[in-house]
């Protein structure tokens, strides 16, 4: 049982590192390959087959270059995953504005978070599973706790709503309505067919359902999912903050 930044859970042991092989295509391989060219194409692949599809193997076909050059930057692809996290959090906005009033300064932290897992969808499957203390993700946590203890909160609300931010943001992320992996027709075929079900249900049993049939099954507006969201969120913190005003 391991107590993480997002909360306690049974985490596996970590993954051994492969001894530092020297790259078969030599110095001038090794050379010209970056290990910020190697997050930026690696970040490409997960975005597009998932986490699941990322290995050391295809992103090296990808690069051109033999695994083990990759090994020279990521020893593992854990080691590559833990690079991926960064590079999620380094994109997080953490610039607050001081002089607005702390709700804006969270809203502010929450849509810039995301914006970014929206970018990359790969980012809250990656978040979700790899707790990651870099510098980018030490600073957006002390920007958070840092407006929220602003706003009153002692340190244990304050941690508890900054873990809470996180897993809203991914929350929203993964709950947005409509199935990306379908096109566009299929997707509206899959919407009518699940607006039929709730629409013809015995309306004596289930009036509600009925009447919602068609939002309940929408998937056509995501700006208002995430709108919506983030009021809610925003609008539970400072009903929490009034608790804490003398």
């Amino acid at each position: 049982m391991t107590c993480t930044a997002y909360g306690c859970q049974v985490t596996s042991s970590a993954a051994q590192p492969h001894p530092e092989p020297e790259p078969a295509g030599g110095d001038g391989e090794r050379a010209r390959l970056t290990k910020s060219a190697v997050v930026d194409r690696a970040m490409q692949l997960a975005d597009a087959a998932g986490l699941d599809g990322l290995t050391i193997r295809k992103l090296a076909q990808e690069l051109g270059v033999t695994p083990m050059a990759l090994y020279w930057h990521f020893r593992s692809k854990d080691e590559l995953l833990d690079g991926l996290a960064e590079r999620v959090w380094s994109e997080i906005d953490i610039d607050v504005d001081a002089a607005a009033p702390w709700p804006d300064q969270l809203r502010g932290l929450l849509e810039s978070l995301l914006r970014v897992l929206r970018a990359h969808p790969a980012a809250p499957a990656l978040l979700l599973h790899k707790e990651s203390p870099n510098e980018f993700f030490l600073r957006a946590t002390e920007t958070t706790l840092d407006v929220l203890r602003n706003a009153g909160f002692d340190p244990r609300y304050a941690s508890e709503i900054a873990r809470n931010a996180l897993w809203t943001g991914i929350t929203l992320v993964m709950s947005e309505a409509g199935i990306t992996s379908l096109d566009a027709d299929d997707r509206t075929e899959l919407q009518r067919r699940k607006q039929v079900v709730f629409a013809t249900l015995p309306a004596v049993r289930f009036p509600r359902l009925v009447e919602c049939a068609a939002p309940m099954t929408a998937c056509d507006d995501p700006e208002f999912h995430y709108a919506l969201g983030i009021d809610v969120f925003i609008a539970g913190v400072q009903a929490m903050a009034a608790k804490f005003r003398p």
